[in-house]
């Protein structure tokens, strides 16, 4: 049976996030499916997991532009990463939270990453933020009084510990017929899956996990 959602993970923080978006929003109308987007803290994932963000690592941080860069020139869209980076994404992601957000979810989505990562605009600013979404005729003043309240900022933490409790360890991370996709990268197999061709053979995946035979820190001190 064709799968009927797609869970999207993201933080806006991530360029990779953007990306994914672009392409999984087409993705989902080519086979008529839902997308359930969940905005997400990146930083308490990376905290849970013991990594490092991209832009934590100096020549991670080189690359990432670069590509960034070749990927927008290809794809036909402007890459202008915000203004700041990193920023404080909390009210962003507070705005996109489905209870603050309603039908207009995706458009807040939308406008938030490309005004971001394509018009370089500081996505960390509340007045900024308000701009975007009423360039596109949303109350942006309203959403920014919304996401004050108590209760929406434990929205956002209950989502981002929901997303832990299913394994998400980055953004952008996409779940489909309950498989896990992280990066952009992954379209090409999650439309197998889309598509009810996907060639994985789930019963290899258990079998496939290996026991470990020394930790990192352990063989590092090894002469």
């Amino acid at each position: 049976m064709q799968p009927k959602s797609i869970d999207f993970y993201f933080d806006y923080i991530s360029p990779f996030a953007h990306f994914a978006w672009r392409n999984v929003t087409l993705l989902a109308k080519r086979y008529d499916c839902q997308i359930h987007a969940h905005p997400v803290v990146f930083g308490k994932l990376l905290d849970k997991w013991g990594q490092l963000g991209p832009a934590e690592i100096t020549p991670k941080r080189k690359w990432l532009h670069q590509y960034c860069l070749r990927y927008a020139a290809l794809n036909g869209f402007a890459y202008n990463p915000p203004k700041f980076h990193p920023f404080n994404p909390l009210a962003a992601l507070r705005m996109s939270l489905k209870e603050v957000s309603g039908d207009n979810q995706h458009q807040v989505i939308d406008a938030i990453f490309e005004g971001g990562w394509c018009r370089g605009e500081d996505i960390g600013d509340l007045p900024t933020l308000v701009s975007l979404l009423e360039e596109r005729a949303i109350d942006g003043n309203y959403f920014s009084q919304q996401i004050a309240e108590p209760n929406v900022k434990q929205l956002l933490v209950d989502e981002t510990n929901m997303a832990i409790d299913l394994g998400v360890f980055g953004v952008p991370c996409m779940i489909v017929d309950d498989l896990l996709f992280w990066g952009n990268d992954q379209m090409e197999h999650i439309e197998l899956v889309l598509a009810g061709k996907d060639p994985l053979d789930k019963d290899k995946l258990d079998v496939l996990e290996r026991p470990r035979g020394i930790d990192r820190k352990t063989f590092l001190k090894l002469d």
